[in-house]
């Protein structure tokens, strides 16, 4: 892999992976458009590890008051914003957590083709626009029921599903939950930092075991760099956006881009 390459693909990584427009679908699609080699399972350990640093640095000042208010739950002080927020967090982990760890490798093995990742796009867009059109978009943070935690924690599970986009799934429940747009971005990021920290963690531990090897050590720091520079500035990009702006944009985009693999399949482009 050459540097030009790794910096694409962490590039790619962190605009995508907190866009609702899906990662994993935009790192099939890579190679297979640009008929560049799969950059294998270490690389992409590298690439989540750049966007894990980057919504760490981003919400450093969130998780320092969620991870403070666990002292406050030790000491029975269940009821503070900061310390039920982060029990929601734990709750509505879960389900992904399970997801993640019984169909991962059955979902990679069965559904990571340019087929399924088109029509994926296409479904996920018209979901995200129904949210956007039946949601009421009033609650904020603090108001967040452990209903609206735990579905959204669910929905999060239907991210494994290349295409799917765990932003998109996340935030599309949460405005079905009238969660405000930057509510239901930020805490859809709040249950992705642990999902893609134990991700990281397995796939790293999967890499050992396999005795697998990184052969090339400056494409990989490339990558972490450029997904972890470019995943800060598309989560400050979408707190930002979604403060005045509607999802309309992802909708249209994912759509597109589904029509567009799905006729470069039928044409026999790729």
């Amino acid at each position: 892999m050459t540097i030009f390459q790794a910096i694409v693909f962490g590039a790619v990584q962190g605009l995508t992976e907190f866009l609702p427009i899906s990662s994993t679908a935009h790192l099939i699609l890579l190679p297979w458009a640009a008929g560049w080699p799969d950059p294998g399972l270490s690389f992409d350990i590298a690439l989540h590890l750049g966007t894990l640093i980057a919504l760490l640095i981003y919400f450093r000042a969130d998780w320092i008051a969620l991870i403070s208010s666990a002292f406050g739950i030790i000491r029975g002080r269940t009821q503070a914003p900061n310390a039920r927020t982060l029990m929601q967090i734990v709750v509505a982990t879960i389900p992904g957590a399970i997801a993640g760890a019984l169909f991962e490798h059955q979902v990679e093995d069965a559904l990571r083709n340019p087929q399924v990742i088109a029509m994926m796009l296409i479904a996920l867009a018209l979901v995200l626009a129904v949210a956007e059109i039946t949601g009421r978009r009033k609650k904020s943070l603090d108001e967040i029921s452990w209903g609206d935690a735990i579905t959204i924690g669910v929905a999060q599970a239907f991210a494994i599903v290349p295409g799917a986009s765990r932003s998109g799934v996340t935030i599309s429940a949460g405005l079905f939950r009238s969660l405000k747009r930057e509510t239901a971005a930020r805490f859809s990021f709040y249950l992705s930092t642990p999902i893609i920290g134990g991700a990281v963690a397995k796939r790293t531990l999967e890499m050992v075991k396999g005795a697998a090897t990184i052969d090339q050590l400056t494409p990989f720091i490339a990558g972490i760099l450029s997904a972890g520079v470019v995943g800060y500035l598309a989560i400050a990009f979408l707190m930002r956006y979604l403060q005045t702006r509607t999802t309309y944009l992802f909708v249209y985009y994912r759509i597109a881009l589904g029509i567009a693999v799905l006729l470069a399949i039928w044409t026999g482009i790729r």
